[in-house]
């Protein structure tokens, strides 16, 4: 008795070293997050904590994936944590990815934050080419990646080579082309340029719009063998199963839309598909592991039961979460509007601004201008008076002499009676003295004349310098009123361009709701126009490059994607087109193969 005594206590001590939480990293596509979970935790319990710490309520498309050997596989929610065949390591790793994708991202994505997980899980498959992408449609994905990233357009701020970092483009589409990486950029940034006006969630929905149109997209493809031991590939998606060629991923052989489909069920490595038509014989197929037998179960479940729910009415969660979703847009919207309005007013303001400091600046040109000319007025003035002057004093100066001269010839007169020679000599003299007293008058009257001139100048100098100081005192007053006018008490445009924010307000009233929801309505009207618009792009930017392909590059696949474009093969019109035959004669197909 003693002996179980003391084993049982050996038991319970056992019990207490034995560790009661083991720590666990999620990888999402953004960011990794480490949790402290309970050994007694299930799948749903770790799955739930990763989903709240998101913030993410469409939880039904995601789950927790791990890699075991040389496969994946999804974490049950019904199974605890240890009980399944995750790697036993000291810190146990889970990828958080999308397991199920919708048929239309517009219509059932609701949050954003499911909208932008999808977009990196996308865009990274398509970088590396999981997903089939054309060269096209690569360019034009990578516009809107850029415009997600980036925001609008800038020429200012964006300037070539802002992309030589970035991984926009598939290395396979890149090496089929002989152009460079700043040629790759200029297409990617002409069609980066005309998304202007869009938020970052509307760049990433319309990534997803144009890949979801992809043949591969949301297809998960598996080995797999029919009756007959021919290799084949599975594929199992939100619409149904497709079975293909091994080396042709794009165009499906015969599909199974999953309304068609009544049961699913598996047996070592045989998977049995029962067909709703009781008649119909049941499609078998051989895959080579059961690891993957068991995948093919969860995802044909998965997919449809999210198949049944879409052609169902809405829970309330799900009604709730878009009526929340679409007063958040409509929120969005009026506050976008209202920045809109904002930036518009500031750049007016900015513009008005600009145009005054214009003005004020040429009228200080022409203000230093009046300076200089009022300057030079005053200079000319008072050298044209000092001119006057001096020709005033050489008037008097001739005048004095004309005096003397004929003084002197008075004397030569009263003396001339002293003899006949000396009369003669002295009339000589008398009349040279006479033409120079003559000569000696017109240069005085000259010089007179000069000097009136010069006051008249002197006059028009005086008359100048007062125009320009009356030019220069109204630009004075001219300035100042301008800048008065603007001044911070009057109701134009400050200098500090300060806004009254009651002008800049608004309600957000019923009325902007119903205008929204039309607007939502009227986006939806117009898809198909946009559609169009769409594929024009697509192939004016194919025609643009198609020049500079290098045709011994192109792969298997995009020798496959070129038949199916020239004969005018999509991923939905092959759809409806297979899924119109009986399916009998399907199944008999399949067999055949």
């Amino acid at each position: 008795m003693a002996s179980a005594l003391a084993g049982k206590m050996g038991f319970k001590s056992l019990l207490r070293k034995q560790p009661r939480n083991f720590s666990v990293r999620i990888c999402t596509m953004e960011s990794d997050m480490e949790f402290s979970c309970e050994v007694k935790w299930k799948g749903k319990d770790l799955f739930d904590l990763v989903c709240q710490t998101l913030g993410l309520r469409e939880t039904w498309f995601f789950g927790l994936r791990y890699n075991i050997k040389d496969t994946v596989a999804w974490l049950k929610m019904d199974k605890k944590v240890l009980d399944q065949e995750v790697p036993k390591q000291e810190l146990i790793t889970f990828n958080f990815l999308a397991k199920f994708y919708p048929e239309n991202a517009e219509e059932e994505l609701v949050q954003d934050i499911t909208q932008h997980l999808f977009f990196l899980q996308v865009k990274k498959k398509i970088l590396e080419e999981e997903i089939h992408c054309p060269p096209e449609a690569s360019v034009l994905l990578a516009s809107y990646a850029v415009h997600a990233k980036y925001g609008d357009y800038d020429p200012n701020v964006h300037k070539p080579g802002f992309l030589a970092q970035e991984e926009l483009l598939p290395k396979r589409v890149i090496n089929l082309y002989q152009m460079t990486a700043e040629m790759w950029e200029e297409r990617i940034t002409a069609c980066y340029a005309e998304h202007r006006g869009r938020t970052r969630d509307e760049a990433e929905m319309e990534y997803l719009k144009i890949a979801q149109d992809l043949d591969m997209y949301g297809v998960n493809y598996f080995l797999i063998r029919n009756k007959k031991g021919t290799d084949l590939l599975l594929g199992v998606d939100a619409l149904g199963l497709h079975i293909y060629e091994p080396d042709n991923k794009l165009t499906p052989k015969c599909s199974f839309p999953w309304n068609e489909i009544r049961n699913i069920s598996y047996s070592d490595k045989e998977f049995t598909i029962k067909p709703l038509e009781k008649k119909t014989k049941v499609f078998k197929f051989n895959s080579s592991r059961l690891r993957a037998n068991k995948l093919i179960l969860q995802l044909c479940i998965g997919n449809h039961d999210l198949f049944m729910r879409r052609r169902r009415v809405d829970s309330l969660e799900v009604q709730q979460m878009k009526a929340q979703a679409r007063e958040e847009r409509a929120r969005k919207q009026v506050e976008r509007q209202r920045l809109q309005r904002e930036k518009q007013l500031r750049e007016e303001a900015e513009r008005a601004r600009d145009k005054l400091e214009r003005r004020l600046i040429q009228l200080q040109d022409e203000a230093h201008m009046a300076n200089e000319a009022l300057l030079r007025s005053e200079q000319t003035a008072d050298l044209l008076a000092e001119k006057a002057q001096i020709a005033e004093e050489e008037a008097k100066l001739l005048a004095q002499k004309a005096a003397e001269a004929e003084t002197e010839m008075q004397r030569i007169k009263v003396t001339a009676i002293r003899g006949q020679e000396e009369r003669r000599l002295m009339e000589q003299k008398m009349l040279e003295a006479e033409i120079l007293a003559l000569k000696m008058a017109e240069e005085s009257e000259r010089r007179a004349k000069e000097a009136e001139q010069l006051k008249q100048d002197l006059q028009e100098a005086k008359e100048s310098e007062r125009r320009a100081k009356n030019k220069l005192l109204e630009i004075t007053s001219r300035t100042d009123h301008t800048v008065t006018a603007q001044s911070p008490h009057s109701p134009g445009l400050p200098p500090d361009l300060s806004f009254s924010r009651e002008n800049l307000s608004f309600d957000f009233k019923d009325t902007d709701m119903k205008r929204l929801s039309m607007e939502i309505e009227k986006e939806k009207v117009e898809y198909m126009e946009k559609s169009k618009h769409l594929q024009e792009q697509l192939n004016e930017l194919k025609t643009e490059i198609e020049s500079l392909k290098l045709k011994e590059r192109e792969t298997p696949l995009d020798i496959i994607h070129n038949q199916n474009t020239e004969q005018g093969t999509s991923k939905q019109s092959n759809f409806k087109k297979l899924t119109l035959q009986s399916t009998k004669s399907r199944v008999a197909f399949f067999e055949e193969l």
